[in-house]
């Protein structure tokens, strides 16, 4: 094993964190932000890249952490290391609510491939690097762009995603259609690529954008409900705007009716 192999226990319902029991002299590694709590005994570190044992060159080093600022993640990561007697416990925690997911890289042939902003964290060995897409129309508009992480070698790996996730097995030969900002990731045995939604009305009028993406199998697939970046946009769209007044939520009022239950800003 190249990895660490590490025990952990995902908690909660739609804000989850994942508690880590670490061994002796084991280490996990983590996106910058994504810590949670630590115990006694458990030190803390800041890495260049991933620090797999993939390229522990000085130029290895600088090329992984070169290769995260292509997929707008910092150019560093965290790594946590238990250097005392007894189990300790390190936990994680997922940016917004949605669910975080267990990837055994050594059951599904040592590669997941997943959205830009989906790795949380890792034992200590897994590689964290980037996937290019080498068709056009993918990198142009799949959603991700040319770029996707890539996750390789044999230990446990953890990714989050926004809402209720999917998992789903695909036979040799079976297509699944998705909205690109739904895939959360797949095994490297699926065969990703977009399509033309097609119709004039559908093209215009159907809001939902012009692209699906495709997955072929066989292999599994995960899917979210609930796209981080959908959510901001409902957000954004509901925010007040510079100058002017916020929306009336749930009254015929609108924002008269801020003004009657004492909210008085102008």
């Amino acid at each position: 094993m190249n990895a660490h192999e590490i025990d952990y226990e995902i908690v909660g319902e739609e804000m989850q964190y994942v508690e880590i029991e670490l061994d002796p002299q084991e280490g996990v590694i983590a996106e910058a932000g994504s810590f949670m709590m630590m115990e006694e005994g458990i030190r803390m570190e800041t890495i260049f890249g991933d620090g797999s044992a993939k390229d522990n060159t000085l130029m290895g080093k600088i090329f992984g952490a070169g290769k995260r600022l292509l997929t707008g993640e910092s150019l560093f990561m965290t790594a946590f290391y238990n250097e005392v007697v007894g189990k300790k416990k390190v936990s994680f925690a997922s940016p917004y609510p949605g669910k975080i997911i267990p990837i055994d890289l050594d059951k599904i042939g040592g590669k997941f491939i997943c959205q830009k902003d989906a790795f949380l964290c890792a034992a200590k060995g897994v590689s964290v690097g980037i996937e290019f897409s080498r068709k056009l129309g993918r990198g142009l508009f799949g959603g991700e762009g040319f770029i996707m992480q890539r996750l390789e070698g044999d230990g446990i790996a953890f990714v989050h995603a926004g809402g209720t996730t999917l998992k789903k097995e695909l036979v040799a030969g079976e297509r699944l259609k998705v909205d690109t900002g739904c895939i959360i990731g797949f095994d490297s045995s699926v065969n990703y690529d977009i399509e033309f939604v097609g119709g004039i009305k559908n093209t215009i009028f159907g809001g939902e954008g012009l692209f699906f993406a495709t997955l072929s199998g066989p292999g599994t697939v995960y899917i979210q409900s609930l796209p981080f970046s959908r959510l901001a946009n409902r957000v954004l769209a509901m925010a007040p705007k510079a100058g002017g007044n916020q929306r009336g939520e749930g009254s015929i009022l609108g924002g008269l009716g801020d003004l009657l239950d004492g909210d008085n800003r102008f």
